[in-house]
């Protein structure tokens, strides 16, 4: 009988055959054709037409040759190392005990509950570890878990990470390039900066790898390469490569080694147009991939002949090839990953029929959001059915991408499409990757996929699946611990091991006493360490996609008579000291009731005694809702982002317009106002479905401006005028209290020049200052608007809002505040808003009495004036919510994208998850409603006809929930969705 090393050993073999027989055909070969060229030259002597003269490079020719028949992929033995060829040398291992451990395997369905042992680079053992293995290590660090969830490091399949760095500056623009559409030969490795500052903020979110791409600016952007983020001794972009192709230093490929895959960058649609049409992009494809299908052409007939051993048939022998096309030549033999941004039917129709005619596979198109409209155009691909990246709930910030859907990812995978999420790093922070698979999951993806999606899956993509995106024995050494489930909205890793070695909390490989390792507390409670519960959206899924995409926004019903709501954990209402909580269901309590009559509460409390003396018997009118443990709340609000004014941000036809600023050249003469300021409350459109969106997501009133920033070019305008505050979900302006106020704030941008402005001249912060300072002076006329509104900031009559990010300017703009107070003896209501180093200023701020608005919630050192921030757990204990709330300053959040609107509540209870302690229940209501209402002076316009919102399994602050109706007193009404 077979002993298990023979059997072990014979697989070996097996699996050894493929690459030593390519390698012995290309020595056979040779030989071979020395020997007949040999017969050839001797037996025909007399008859030199037949003679073939072997080149001195026939050896090399041949090994090309056998090298074009060499297919990608590991060695079948990969999980049989060692040592991972990325260790360094000091790392100690390192045993985590008693954790949940996800591992991928199974389609994403195996937890594996035991330990995890690391060592030289790489896993070595899962579940089950015996004590003979532990004690061949002297130097091994333990860990215990106590059920902690463990999973791979994360990966980024679509980042821009070293090419667009943090802070970002002109001369670190390295994505795009302006060269041509078709650019195969340019190389992300090329630029990749070692220095970006996301690096850590990315591996603090559990990134451990990522894939760079080239921008989206051509239509063959150039070679991607995958990188792990971890900086190597070296401290060079080279050694941070996963599996470097040989290509990268130009070397033959060897025969005796797998061959490792490439990647590639191509996109398609509107990002193209500086080059022409959609017409011209295509044309553009399928010109160079002809040509690339030249050369290969020409290598085959080259070898043929050439294996043939009739070297005198060939005229030259050199071998054929391009360096100019060679990246392509390598996609039609199918060597390349190909990543392809593309999002509407239209361009991914046109990719899909280029790859049928060129005969090469796609790994993954990116963002796509159409693709899951059309399934089987994605199923024609040539070679199978690719991966699908998207964004989680990111949509309408293009023309081609206002048909994106928060279940798109559903959708895909129930079509037996692999589903990737991605950040599109610097569009969204790769920090906060998992957020994007815990969106994907509360609007339908199975758990087991959502988790795949940002580890597994984005790993097959790319052609790493041996190595990484997985656990098993044998694979790299990428784990992240985490402090809850990491489905659960706040999930924050408490460890991360990149190569075996740890990032977090200290620098050094080798942990000792003096420098130990630091591995953050888990989150209490069983409720953490389980995957959330999410509502259900089957309804609403299957009628996204019968409307493809733009489905009807009103309510399902209106409910003009009583709504019984039942199984409510607790109701929270606005009163005269902001939100309060009127009624809950204490430990050992039954859940209670809420009888709403004509859009109002009519009583709170438990089931038998509200509805005695309300009409106990069911009416005819009547409907009766269980929530599921849900809530009832007040209607929140959002600030900062054009909401209400434009319907899709890069389409100029859909908003307002350009607005004329007076920094940068003269205002009209017609509108008699040097400053040209501008009221938002006369642009305003109704019934944008960014607005309806929000009012479904319970976001009941918005504030927006006339001013915008956008993520290259910075604002717009300095002077973004006459803010407005009013109601999403109103029809139009002459609709009873759909403006809440026309005036609310005055808004006005301080910074310094954004590192790819696209508005000349550039404005200096001192100018922005001395012309702000003379404004508040009454350096204008109040008979002009400017003077007018400016006179009334000054006087504290009305907020100004001030745009600022940089502590220095904040402290600039507190001396002056204080100046002008003292001059005109008044009391300025001043806000700082972005503010993301306000944190750096809290008690100055605190005692000057100016409040903050801080968008984006979670920093991000996008540019210089903004990279001193506060990152938050694990980087740092507090925020910089939690630093202005222990300053006493009056802090709120808003949004820069209309986008965002939707994780409004989320963005409160992920604050309050990581406030340890700071931010209570009562305070996450203030920060998204009384605290907002009050810095921006409409606190008490609601009034007691305010809209509640109505969740159905949670509250507005988790993913368990979704809002299921809204009730309006002012309507008389109960909308239900």
């Amino acid at each position: 009988m077979e002993s298990s090393n023979e059997r072990h050993h014979t697989r070996h073999l097996a699996r050894r055959i493929p690459v030593v027989l390519l390698a012995l055909c290309a020595t056979v070969a040779t030989v071979t054709v020395y020997a007949c060229n040999f017969y050839l030259v001797s037996f025909s002597r007399d008859a030199p037409d037949r003679l073939h003269h072997v080149p001195s490079n026939a050896q090399q020719i041949l090994q090309q040759c056998a090298a074009l028949r060499a297919t990608p992929g590991p060695d079948p033995d990969f999980r049989l190392r060692t040592r991972s060829d990325r260790f360094e040398e000091g790392t100690r291992p390192t045993l985590i005990k008693n954790a949940h451990v996800w591992t991928g395997a199974r389609n994403g369905t195996e937890t594996v509950v035991g330990d995890v042992l690391l060592a030289r680079g790489l896993i070595k053992g899962i579940g089950y570890i015996p004590d003979y293995i532990l004690d061949s290590f002297t130097d091994l660090i333990t860990i215990e878990a106590d059920g902690a969830w463990i999973t791979p490091g994360l990966i980024d399949l679509h980042s821009h990470v070293g090419l667009l760095s943090s802070p970002a500056m002109r001369g670190t623009f390295d994505v795009n390039s302006p060269n041509g559409p078709i650019l195969p030969w340019l190389r992300s490795i090329d630029a990749f900066n070692t220095h970006d500052d996301a690096f850590e903020l990315a591996i603090a979110g559990g990134v451990t790898s990522v894939q760079v791409l080239p921008g989206s600016g051509n239509a063959i952007g150039g070679q991607a390469f995958m990188f792990k983020l971890r900086r190597t001794a070296e401290r060079s972009p080279s050694s941070m490569v996963i599996e470097p192709p040989h290509s990268l230093n130009g070397s033959m490929p060897d025969l005796n080694a797998p061959m490792r895959w490439r990647h590639m960058k191509q996109a398609c649609g509107e990002n193209l147009k500086r080059y022409g049409t959609r017409m011209d992009s295509l044309w553009a494809f399928r010109s160079a991939y002809n040509e690339a299908r030249k050369v290969k052409q020409l290598q085959d007939d080259f070898c043929a002949t050439a294996e043939a051993g009739l070297w005198g048939q060939l005229t030259d022998h050199t071998f054929p090839d391009s360096l100019q096309w060679e990246m392509l030549v390598d996609v039609l033999r199918g060597r390349v990953k190909i990543s392809n941004h593309c999002y509407e039917a239209v361009d991914l129709d046109d990719i899909v029929r280029l790859t049928n005619e060129f005969e090469f596979p796609i790994a993954s198109f990116h963002h796509a959001s159409e693709a899951w409209l059309v399934p089987d155009i994605l199923k024609r691909t040539w070679g199978g059915t690719p991966a699908v990246a998207i964004f989680a709930t990111i949509r309408g910030l293009k023309r081609e991408f206002f048909r994106g859907s928060p279940f798109a990812a559903r959708v895909l995978a129930d079509n037996d499409i692999p589903v990737i999420m991605k950040s599109d790093h610097p569009v969204l922070n790769s920090r906060y990757l998992m957020y994007e698979a815990q969106q994907a999951h509360h609007f339908g993806l199975p758990p087991h996929l959502a988790l795949a999606s940002v580890t597994s899956t984005p790993a097959r993509a790319a052609g790493l699946l041996h190595r990484i995106g997985m656990l098993d024995e044998g694979t790299d050494a990428d784990i992240v611990l985490w402090d809850s489930h990491p489905l659960h909205l706040g999930a924050t890793p408490r460890q991360v091991w990149i190569d075996g070695i740890p990032q977090l909390g200290h620098k050094s490989p080798t942990p000792s006493p003096s420098d130990p390792l630091v591995v953050g507390p888990a989150k209490a409670g069983s409720f953490f360490g389980e995957a959330p519960l999410v509502p259900s959206y089957d309804a609403e899924r299957r009628e996204a996609f019968e409307w493809e995409g733009v489905p009807p926004l009103a309510p399902k019903v209106l409910q003009k008579g009583k709504v019984v709501l039942k199984n409510v954990n607790d109701v929270w209402i606005r009163g005269e000291e902001g939100v309060k909580e009127r009624w809950s269901a204490k430990p050992g309590q039954k859940r209670g009731t809420v009888v709403l009559v004509n859009g109002a509460i009519s009583c709170v409390g438990e089931e038998g005694w509200c509805l005695t003396g309300n009409g106990g018997n069911k009416g005819k009118e009547e409907i009766e809702i269980d929530l599921h443990g849900g809530s009832v709340g007040p209607g929140l609000m959002t600030f900062g982002s054009p909401i209400g004014i434009e319907e899709i941000a890069m389409e100029l036809s859909t908003g307002d317009g350009f607005l004329f600023d007076a920094f940068r050249g003269d205002v009209p003469a017609i509108l008699g106002d040097v400053g040209g300021l501008t009221r938002a409350v006369d642009a305003l459109q109704f019934g944008t479905r960014n607005a309806l969106i929000a009012h479904r997501a319970g976001v009941t009133f918005a504030t927006s401006s006339l001013g915008k920033t956008s993520l290259f070019g910075g604002s717009t305008v300095i002077i973004a005028g006459l803010a407005t505050t009013f109601r999403t979900a109103a029809s139009h302006a002459l609709e009873s209290r759909a403006v809440i106020k026309p005036v609310t704030a005055l808004r006005m941008y301080i910074g310094h020049p954004a590192p790819w402005i696209t508005v000349a001249p550039v404005v200096s912060v001192s100018t922005q200052i001395s012309a702000l300072r003379r404004l508040l002076l009454n350096g204008v006329s109040d008979d002009q608007e400017t003077g007018k509104w400016f006179k009334k900031a000054a006087d504290g009559s009305i907020p100004l809002i001030l745009e600022v990010g940089n502590a220095d300017i904040m402290a600039t703009l507190l001396q002056l505040k204080a100046d002008i107070e003292d001059q005109r003896g008044t009391q300025m209501n001043m806000v700082f808003s972005g503010a993301a180093e306000a944190h750096l200023l809290a008690d100055q701020i605190a005692k000057a009495k100016v409040g903050v608005i801080l968008h984006p919630v979670r920093p991000f050192p996008a540019t210089w004036e903004t990279r001193r921030i506060l990152a938050g757990p694990p980087v740092t204990n507090d925020t910089t919510v939690t630093a202005m709330t222990k300053a006493g300053v009056t802090v709120a959040f808003g949004i820069t994208d209309a986008w965002e609107v939707v994780g409004t509540g989320w963005n409160a209870g992920w604050a309050a998850l990581e406030s340890n302690g700071v931010i209570d229940k009562n305070q996450r209501y203030d920060l998204i409603t009384t605290n907002l209402e009050k810095l921006l002076g409409v606190g008490g316009y609601f009034g007691s006809d305010a809209e509640l919102v109505i969740y159905q399994g949670g509250d507005a602050f988790n993913m368990s929930s979704k809002v299921i109706g809204v009730a309006s007193p002012r309507k008389g009404v109960v909308e239900l969705f």
